[in-house]
């Protein structure tokens, strides 16, 4: 379970990143989700859900 989180994370974060041309106008929200859904992944692991 922790190594698909893991990889489903690394693809967000390169997703996230504006190297292509039609996602330079994207301004924070990509990075934004992905901060926030690194926020729950570390509840969550620090909880003991995961």
């Amino acid at each position: 379970m922790s190594t698909i989180l893991l990889v489903i994370l690394i693809l967000i974060v390169i997703g996230a990143l504006p190297s292509w041309p039609h996602s330079r106008n994207w301004g924070y929200g990509p990075s934004g989700v992905t901060g926030l859904i690194v926020v729950i992944l570390i509840v969550l692991l620090l909880t003991g859900r995961i």
